[in-house]
């Protein structure tokens, strides 16, 4: 079952990713430096929030609009606080990790 997470970077931005199967094996290589890119760089990473989707391509279009989205609609989505998230939603900020 494909999931969508966030990982907090040691330098307090976020990464958005897409694991298909094991989370937990996803998030453990990120702090291994296994993929290299962003987050080796910035370890230790620390999940932050996570879905799982029962489609792989409904979590596919969820990771990319994520990354799309301000530190504070991330952030609003990390606190689960849907009310903000709407509100964030009808205003137009400039993407941040």
């Amino acid at each position: 079952m494909p999931w969508v997470y966030l990982l907090r970077c040691r330098d307090g931005s976020y990464y958005t990713g897409l694991a298909q199967k094991d989370l937990e094996d996803r998030v453990a290589k990120h702090n291994a430096g296994y993929f290299g890119g962003y987050t080796a760089s910035r370890l230790p990473v620390e999940l932050v929030f996570a879905e799982h989707f029962p489609l792989a391509i409904h979590a596919i279009e969820m990771e990319r609009r994520i990354k799309t989205w301000s530190r504070a609609k991330k952030e609003a989505l990390i606190a689960r606080d849907w009310d903000r998230l709407r509100t964030l939603a009808r205003t137009a900020t400039p993407s941040s990790s």
